[in-house]
C-alpha cells in the first residue's frame, strides 16, 4: 500500500511537470501554424490530452478477454465526459475564484469567447443524446455507427480550423523550455518539446491508472465504480492540469477550449471504439452518468449562450459529479 500511494504521488506529479511543458510547447506549435488561441487549445492541446483516455479505451475493449475487461472500455468512455463536464470545468472556476479573491465585481466575469464555447456544448450534447440513445438499442449493424462518430469529429476540427480567432501572439508566449533564450524557437523544437511531453505524460498516466485501480480495489470498489469514478478522473487529470496551469498563467480561454475539445474527443473517438468493439448496452450506472453529464452541460450550454457565465456557476457543474457518486455509493453498497 505505501509503494502504491508512493506512485500515486510521483505520477501526478510528474504528469504536473510534464503538462508545464506540455502547455508551453503547445503554444509555440499553435503560433508556428498560426492558429488562435481557442483552435489551439480545442485541437492541438485537447488531442494530445486526450491520449491517455483514449488508450484506456482502447486497451480495454480491442485487448480484453472477458466482459468486465470490456466495461472498463465502455464505463472510461461514459465517465470521461463526465469527469470533464463537471469536475475539469469546477476545477477552472475555483482555480479562477482563488487567483481573483479581493478584486472587483468583475472578478467573476469569464474571459472567453462563451457563443464559440456554447456551440462546442450544442454540439456535444447531440451527439451525446445519440450516443445514450444507441446504448439502449440492439441491432446487428450497429458497430458500422461508429464510423458516424469518427466522420462528426473531423467536421469539428474542420470547423474550428475554419472559423479560428487571431494567432496567438508570440509576444503573449513564454520563452520555449528547451531553449530558453531563444525568442522565436523553430516548428522543430516547439514540436519536439511537445512530444517529449506528451510521451511522459503518457507514461505517468499508465502508471496513474494503475495505482488508481489499485486503490480501488483496496476500498473494495467494483470494476463499474473503478471504471465510472476512478479511472476516469486518472486519465483526465492532464486536461485538469493543463487548465490549471493557464489559468494560473491567465489564460482561461486556453483553458476552457482545452476542456472543450476534449469533451468533443471524448464524445465520439472513445465511443466510437466502444460501438466498434463491444455491444454498447448501457445499464443503470452508466446511464446515469449519461444523465447527469446531460445535466452539466445543459447549464453550461444554457450559461455561456446568453454570455453570463460566472467563476460561481462555472464552479457549481462540480455538484453533478458528487451527486452522481452518492448515486453510485447507493446502488452499489445500499
Amino acid at each position: 500500500m505505501l509503494l502504491t500511494l508512493f506512485l500515486f504521488f510521483l505520477s501526478a506529479a510528474v504528469i504536473y511537470f510534464a503538462c508545464e511543458f506540455f502547455v508551453n510547447g503547445v503554444e509555440w506549435v499553435g503560433h508556428r501554424f498560426h492558429l488562435g488561441a481557442t483552435a489551439t487549445g480545442t485541437v492541438l492541446a485537447a488531442f494530445g490530452t486526450a491520449l491517455p483516455e483514449s488508450a484506456v479505451t482502447f486497451m480495454a475493449v480491442v485487448f480484453g478477454e472477458t466482459p468486465e475487461q470490456k466495461d472498463i472500455g465502455v464505463g472510461a468512455a461514459m465517465g470521461g465526459p463526465l469527469v470533464l463536464a463537471t469536475l475539469a470545468y469546477a476545477v477552472v472556476g475555483f482555480a479562477l475564484w482563488r487567483a481573483r479573491r479581493g478584486q472587483s465585481a468583475q472578478a467573476n466575469c469569464i474571459n472567453a469567447d462563451q457563443r464559440r464555447l456554447a456551440r462546442d456544448q450544442a454540439w456535444f450534447m447531440g451527439i451525446f443524446v445519440f450516443k445514450v440513445g444507441l446504448g439502449l438499442l440492439a441491432f446487428a449493424w450497429k458497430p458500422w455507427l461508429g464510423i458516424l462518430f469518427l466522420a462528426t469529429y473531423g467536421l469539428y476540427i474542420k470547423r474550428e480550423l475554419s472559423n479560428d480567432e487571431e494567432t496567438i501572439d508570440s509576444e503573449d508566449l513564454e520563452p520555449l523550455k528547451l531553449r530558453p533564450r531563444d525568442e522565436s524557437p523553430s516548428m522543430f523544437w516547439a514540436a519536439t518539446q511537445t512530444i517529449l511531453a506528451l510521451v511522459v505524460i503518457a507514461g505517468a498516466s499508465h502508471v496513474f491508472v494503475n495505482q488508481i485501480e489499485l486503490l480501488g480495489v483496496a476500498m473494495g470498489a467494483s470494476p463499474h465504480v473503478a471504471a465510472l469514478l476512478l479511472a476516469p478522473v486518472a486519465t483526465e487529470l492532464p486536461e485538469i492540469m493543463n487548465a490549471l496551469i493557464w489559468v494560473r498563467q491567465g489564460k482561461e480561454r486556453l483553458a476552457l477550449a482545452n476542456i472543450s475539445g476534449a469533451m468533443m474527443i471524448q464524445a465520439t473517438i472513445p465511443s466510437a471504439l466502444g460501438i466498434f468493439m463491444t455491444p454498447w448496452l448501457l445499464d443503470g450506472p452508466l446511464l446515469a452518468a449519461g444523465l447527469f453529464t446531460m445535466l452539466s452541460i445543459s447549464l453550461l450550454w444554457l450559461r455561456f449562450r446568453r454570455s453570463v457565465m460566472s467563476v460561481p456557476a462555472l464552479s457549481a457543474v462540480g455538484g453533478f459529479y458528487a451527486l452522481f457518486a452518492a448515486y453510485l455509493g447507493w446502488h452499489f453498497y445500499a
